[in-house]
């Protein structure tokens, strides 16, 4: 393979750089035929321009939501279901044009996993205790209006995953969609509307903002009426949050390492890597973000991966890449200057960005691979874009030791490939994460090809983990001293 020069390097660093026109600046609230209060003329339910009367129609939601019976929210979830499956594809295109991210026809997958995996009312399942002093019943009770702030990488998905489980938990719900992804959150904020008045239900179930800032994410963490914060974002998101003083669901970010040692299906992990890294163009905060393999098996390993479409670059074109993927930011706490993801990369093709160093690439090429050390910035910065990096271990110990820190201790996700049960065990002890999967593709861990229900908001921070309707949830305590024991 031909090796770039420095100079050759930096000449091309600049015309890419120099090249990031319009199409990468930050987005307004229209594209194309639709906006964030839009679409295609029919103006969407339950947008407001002020985060005050979102709370207050979240509310009124709450009010109806509270009044009706558990069999009527689950009529209403069951109609949100049945349009998200309709419009799939609809909002599967709207959030790749608007955020210039991901892949349509995962995008669509992604809505049909939410659609038929993400748990509903049967969730909230109360609890009896009887005995000598009588009957003791604990309920799983709403909160009241939750404040959810969701990501521009699973934009909609999100907003129906967590709109579908708060819900089903009896609560109202106020969004704070990210920026670059209101129009498509807002449609899906007035999708689950639409299914709520098609069955009934209140006009306004659910709200959310024409145009979400910080100032009414503040005015959303402060306001008296908000009894939840729940936050699918980035680390700084997340702290904010956090730091609300309200109690608060959080969904950082993640780094997943994988494993893969010399006892594994070689053939199937390739596949299985490749299929999970690429997914959504590596969007999803499960997807494997750089790979761990023992020596004596790694060209086996690449080899395999290159036949289910990855691209193998060189280093001197690895470095190419990453002074375009990875940009120089100051930090406002240290004044320090860091790296961080290039935002005009995240979720694009692998075939743009190989094309952003002069690779030119078939539409058959789905990842970017490259052999690493430990160091390079490839394994330490999560890219969330199809750029895999591989270092070569010499045993378990060695892969475990790399991958937990390469994890960051963020206690996501992490995978591995193996078929000794001692070194799948020794690995899930050690990393911690609050999803692990074994000898599959990353998003087996959301339900995609495993089993159990799905979501986009992870909660590992706060420990709530592979979040569902009863997670927003309080329990509540009812005792009847000395009766109601029958035997």
């Amino acid at each position: 393979m031909a090796q770039i020069s420095k100079a050759e390097i930096e000449q091309i660093v600049k015309q890419v750089i120099s090249g990031l026109g319009a199409e990468n600046s930050p987005k307004s609230s229209t594209v194309g035929e639709y906006t964030s209060t839009e679409y295609k003329g029919r103006k969407l339910v339950g947008i407001f321009s002020d985060m005050n009367e979102a709370i207050a129609a979240a509310n009124e939601g709450y009010k109806a939501v509270r009044a009706m019976s558990v069999e009527k929210r689950e009529e209403i979830i069951t109609e949100i279901r049945r349009l998200t499956r309709s419009e799939a594809s609809v909002m599967a295109e709207m959030g790749v044009k608007e955020t210039g991210m991901g892949r349509v026809d995962h995008k669509t997958a992604k809505h049909m996993l939410v659609a038929d995996k993400t748990p509903g009312t049967e969730d909230i399942v109360s609890e009896a205790k009887t005995g000598d002093n009588g009957l003791t019943l604990v309920e799983m009770a709403p909160f009241g209006v939750v404040g959810a702030i969701t990501p521009s990488t699973n934009p909609s998905e999100t907003v129906i995953c967590n709109s579908i489980g708060m819900i089903a938990a009896g609560n109202g719900v106020v969004f704070n969609p990210h920026p670059g992804a209101i129009c498509v959150s807002n449609y899906a904020v007035d999708l689950v509307n639409r299914a709520s008045k098609a069955v009934g239900g209140p006009e306004i179930l659910v709200a959310s903002m024409d145009k979400p800032t910080m100032d009414s994410a503040k005015i959303m963490q402060t306001h008296p009426l908000i009894r939840l914060l729940v936050c699918t974002g980035g680390p700084g998101v997340v702290r904010s949050v956090l730091s609300s003083g309200k109690k608060a669901i959080g969904a950082g970010a993640g780094n997943p390492p994988v494993i893969v040692d010399d006892t594994a299906d070689i053939v199937k992990a390739g596949k299985d890597i490749i299929d999970g890294c690429t997914f959504d163009n590596n969007l999803p905060c499960i997807a494997e973000k750089e790979v761990f393999v023992f020596n004596n098996v790694k060209d086996r390993l690449i080899s395999e991966m290159t036949k289910n479409g990855a691209y193998i670059i060189s280093s001197a074109q690895a470095d190419a890449l990453a002074q375009i993927v990875l940009v120089d930011a100051t930090d406002k706490k240290t004044g320090k200057t860091k790296k961080v993801v290039n935002r005009k990369c995240v979720g694009r093709d692998a075939k743009i960005i190989l094309d952003m160093i002069g690779v030119k690439v078939s539409d058959d090429v789905r990842c970017i691979i490259c052999e690493t050390d430990f160091n390079h910035l490839f394994v330490q910065e999560e890219l969330m874009m199809p750029i895999l990096p591989i270092v070569g271990v010499k045993d378990i110990d060695e892969a475990i030791e790399l991958a937990v820190k390469a994890e960051h201790g963020n206690r996501h996700t992490a995978h591995m490939h193996s078929k000794n049960i001692d070194n799948l065990s020794r690995f899930a002890a050690a990393v911690e994460t609050t999803i692990f999967v074994k000898n599959a593709p990353s998003y087996a861990g959301i339900g995609f090809g495993g089993e159990g229900h799905t979501t986009f908001t992870i909660a590992g921070p706060t420990g709530e983990g592979i979040t569902s309707a009863r997670s927003f949830t309080r329990k509540r305590r009812c005792v009847m001293a000395d009766s109601f024991r029958i035997i």
